[in-house]
């Protein structure tokens, strides 16, 4: 597989991201852990019928114990610590600093072996945040936040940059692993629901296809598109692109009528293209040396 049709195969789970919101807003009132852990099962059984499909099954055996228990804590850790952040500091500033592992990622591919770092990808990284800052800034409401709340937001973004970076470095493990971790994340998910949430189910028809959708595409399909964009694309362009998701997510929810339109917008899409083209240059520039 080329690096460029592993980059497009990766920036794939970043379009499945911009459809989080809209069917997140239609799964209530579930309740975020037993919504986890119903999507991961949903994503993790259509993992495991493409790895029985490709007949894949008898390589997950030769994947290392340890390599499981990686993807489990980084699915699992940053979904959970990401649930608990918003519940204990629901505010905007929440949000941004969650947002920060797309810079992270950027900055911490220079650690990895053959990777570059260049000026331009951090520069494209630093005005792309600003660009997501304006939109989730603009949501903004009365809440107070804690600063627990805000720690535990700042480890989310770690534990998913971390997770994956690392994972260009089991790039001889098969993405059907990614099947493991989903299915690991969806019991983990259960107990952690039992243990702290009530029980809520979806109440309408429409409830139930949105976290049937959910488990298909944002929290199912993505996490295997962006493992390939991780171990084989470009993974500066990915990090930088990834500030794109916010923007989508608010545009398909004007779309769908759920959120309404504002020239802001139009300035945070400025800032993100600018900053996806500034590292996009800065990657031609490597390629051609």
């Amino acid at each position: 597989m080329t690096r460029s049709r592993a980059t497009a195969i990766g920036f794939s789970a970043i379009l499945l991201w911009a459809l989080l919101a809209l069917f997140t807003i239609g799964s209530a009132p579930v309740p975020a852990l037993l919504l986890n852990a119903i999507c991961f099962a949903v994503g993790g059984t259509i993992g495991l019928v493409w790895t029985l499909a490709t007949g894949q099954l008898a390589s997950l055996r030769a994947v290392p114990l340890k390599v499981y228990l990686f993807g489990t804590v980084g699915l699992f850790g940053y979904h959970f610590l990401y649930f608990t952040a918003f519940r204990l500091s629901p505010t905007a500033e929440t949000g941004l600093i969650a947002y920060l592992w797309p810079l992270f990622i950027v900055l911490l591919s220079g650690l990895l072996p053959g990777e570059t770092l260049r000026p331009l990808h951090i520069l494209g990284a630093l005005i792309a945040f600003a660009g997501a800052a304006l939109i989730v800034l603009n949501r903004a409401g009365g809440a107070e936040g804690s600063a627990l709340g805000l720690i535990l937001a700042f480890a989310c973004a770690v534990t998913w940059a971390l997770y994956s970076v690392a994972s260009r470095s089991l790039g001889a493990v098969p993405t059907a692993a990614v099947t493991v971790f989903c299915l690991a994340t969806a019991v983990l998910s259960a107990l952690a629901h039992l243990a702290l949430e009530q029980t809520v189910w979806p109440a309408t028809a429409a409830g139930w296809l949105s976290v049937l959708a959910l488990g298909i595409g944002p929290v199912g399909i993505a996490f295997f598109t962006w493992d390939i964009g991780m171990k084989k694309g470009d993974i500066q362009l990915l990090g930088v692109a990834s500030y794109a998701a916010p923007l989508l997510s608010t545009l398909v929810l004007v779309i769908a009528g759920i959120a309404p339109p504002s020239p802001l917008l139009l300035v945070a899409a400025i800032f993100i293209t600018g900053g996806a083209a500034l590292a996009a240059r800065a990657s031609a520039g490597r390629d051609q040396e």
